[in-house]
């Protein structure tokens, strides 16, 4: 094949998308669920946009491993202030970076990858997804991307709709997929374009070949509403794109001259980001209502919004006020109007459609759970739901607890008798969402500590451990529960004395991570070991230890004087898992953990003896572990001009 180029084929970069202005983006990002952001918003020169990709292109031409220690310029584009900005709104002040999980560079090319939802757990591995905004993916590029240069390739509007995992071991492995049999008969690895493609020119560049239409139909043999594909250009260099970590997402081949891939790569950075402060009501006036369907087309995407109905804006509307208060709104407009034979009537037929089957019904049935719990009737719509919560199908399970989530704290009595059911999946659900709906109480917190401590079930350990940082942040926020925050944190410190790495499950069970299937030992994947070929560190997993250490991160994110009297016993155990863990994952998390400790808290807190001395032997600390995900420690405030003291090998 000699060429991938039609002329005229592709806008040109100086004609990009549309970029998210800062009075959009929460809303945007609520409905949409994701947004692209300006390169001149983000507040930082251009030409570092251009030193990236030059120090880029030369080390891939060299073959050489590209990281944010090998190009810092990449860590100060995480430290723009418009970046910053934009993601305090999306995900709070203070957010944090997952490390040592994909937060690298990644280069089109000639292959396609199928659709899917990534792992929503550190690296591989899985627990249930959050509908609030409480984990988000950057991709940033340092150079123009043309239509035709394998853009990314997304589905906006999918971020809230999902499928079942907990009994389909097709889908165990963290990620959801849309037409998993793509992968499954091997057209993932076949070429689309360039030197070795079977196609005819003209269809690679007008999206014609069997995978372009393949791809395509996926998302339309869905019957979800406004779901379309969208590939994110044309963008200027240094656009980024911020989009919900739920989001239906896929790596995409280019249509170009192949015979220029070498002297013009295109490249992506792509970086996982995760709330640790919970949205907070400046006190002002409510968020106004919103009128989801104007106005009319999307200006991003070219999807027809007034084609949303009620079902789907009804979604967008509770994720918009939460992310903007933290709180539950109100019931929807003229629901008070209504009388008490009608709502009942009303409740009747939503709990109804709560039970519709198949994917297809998936945003149905959210629908129906959030129109219940916006209905004015609390006790109606826990009672209906808290029925569903037991149902013997998980997708009903499922929409009944993203609408007890949504009715707030007074679904927590529900969640509470969830966590006692002799049902694996049920208990999931209440611990899972304690952490998203409920206040920090003494109840509360051992309903949680419980699960953590003796619960059989490895994947229920894992959500406790993670629903006691969502507790802690919430508390934090809300003042209410505050004082507990210590014992949050305690009680996850001494599960890490309890709980064990094991060999990951790819590696245990001698296949690919998406063919993993749960064992007696582990029921929750414990996805691929990352193997840098150091000695100190093995391919080893523990889903509890990370979500644990996920969660201490976020506790530690808001200065000494909230710890109390856990600080001692977390700084002891956070430097044993830095000297110690086989787990680079844990690694990571306990020296962003710690470097929080040392370089975050408020203004008016006074610096403790501890937190002193931590401070000044912190490069000690560090120097640990042989690898550092720098990314996270600069973003969890180390200074990036201090990173020329740490005499340590590059990851």
């Amino acid at each position: 094949m000699s060429t991938n180029k039609k002329e005229g084929s592709s806008p040109s970069a100086s004609d990009p998308l549309p970029y998210s202005t800062p009075e959009r983006l929460v809303q945007d990002f609520a409905s949409r669920g994701l947004v692209v952001l300006a390169p001149e918003s983000l507040g930082i020169p251009s030409d570092v946009h251009d030193r990236v990709y030059a120090q880029e292109k030369a080390a891939y031409h060299a073959r050489k491993p590209v990281t944010p220690s090998s190009i810092p310029e990449v860590l100060e584009v995480l430290n723009a202030p418009g970046l910053i900005a934009a993601c305090n709104q999306l995900v709070g002040e203070n957010w944090a970076i997952v490390p040592f999980t994909h937060n690298a560079s990644f280069t089109s090319g000639a292959g396609d990858q199928h659709w899917h939802k990534d792992d929503n757990s550190p690296y591989n591995g899985r627990k249930q997804r959050h509908h609030q905004a409480v984990q988000i993916e950057m991709l940033y590029y340092p150079q123009a991307v043309r239509e035709d240069m394998g853009p990314t390739a997304t589905i906006p509007y999918s971020h809230y709709w999902t499928f079942n995992h907990e009994e389909n071991h097709d889908n165990f492995a963290g990620a959801d997929h849309l037409d998993f049999d793509y992968q499954l008969s091997g057209m993932e690895s076949e070429p689309v374009s360039g030197a070795d493609s079977k196609y005819n020119i003209d269809d690679i560049i007008q999206s014609r070949t069997a995978h372009d239409v393949r791809m395509r139909d996926a998302v339309t043999n869905t019957g979800w509403p406004l779901v379309k594909t969208f590939e994110a250009a044309p963008l200027r260099a240094g656009s980024v794109v911020l989009y919900s970590h739920n989001t239906f997402h896929r790596g995409n081949h280019r249509r170009d001259d192949w015979r220029t891939w070498q002297d013009n790569p295109r490249f992506m950075w792509r970086f996982w980001l995760y709330r640790t402060t919970d949205p907070v009501s400046a006190g002002s006036a409510p968020p106004a209502e919103v009128h989801w369907n104007s106005p009319g087309m999307d200006p991003l995407t070219n999807i027809d919004l007034s084609e949303a109905g009620e079902d789907i804006t009804v979604v967008w509307r509770y994720h918009h006020y939460w992310m903007k208060t933290g709180q539950t709104p109100p019931p929807r407009p003229g629901i008070s109007v209504i009388s008490p034979e009608e709502r009942k009537k009303e409740a009747d037929r939503l709990f109804a459609q709560l039970h519709a089957k198949y994917d297809e019904a998936e945003p149905a049935r959210i629908g129906a759970a959030y129109k219940l719990a916006s209905m004015g009737d609390t006790a109606l719509a826990v009672r209906l739901m808290g029925q569903a919560l037991y149902d013997d199908r998980e997708s009903v399970r499922r929409a009944a607890t993203y609408g007890l989530i949504a009715v707030g704290p007074d679904a927590t009595n529900t969640f509470l008798e969830a966590t006692t059911s002799p049902v694996k999946w049920v208990r999931k659900g209440g611990v899972y969402a304690l952490g998203d709906a409920s206040p920090l109480n003494d109840e509360v917190l051992q309903a949680v500590i419980t699960r953590l401590r003796t619960d059989p079930s490895v994947y229920i350990r894992s959500v406790a451990a993670g629903t006691l940082g969502c507790l802690g942040r919430r508390a934090i926020g809300t003042r209410v529960g505050e004082s507990l925050v210590p014992a949050c944190l305690n009680a996850l410190v001494q599960s890490l004395s309890r709980e064990e790495n094991r060999l990951c499950m790819s590696r245990a069970q001698g296949r690919s991570i998406k063919f993993v299937r749960p064992t007696d030992d582990c029921d929750v994947c414990e996805g691929n070991g990352i193997d840098y070929g150091l000695a100190r560190f093995e391919p080893v997993r523990s889903a509890v230890r990370e979500n644990a250490l996920w969660s201490i991160v976020i506790l530690c994110s808001h200065g000494t004087k909230i710890i109390g009297s856990a600080l001692e016993s977390t700084v002891v155990a956070l430097k044993e898992v830095i000297r110690e863990d086989k787990n680079v994952i844990c690694v990571g998390f306990a020296m962003d953990a710690l470097n929080r400790l040392a370089n975050l808290r408020p203004e008016d807190e006074e610096a403790l003896p501890l937190v002193i001395d931590l401070q000044k032997n912190l490069p000690k600390i560090l120097e640990g572990s042989p690898l550092q995900s720098w990314e996270a420690l600069v973003r969890g405030g180390l200074n990036v001009g201090t990173l020329s003291d740490y005499q340590l090998p590059s990851q």
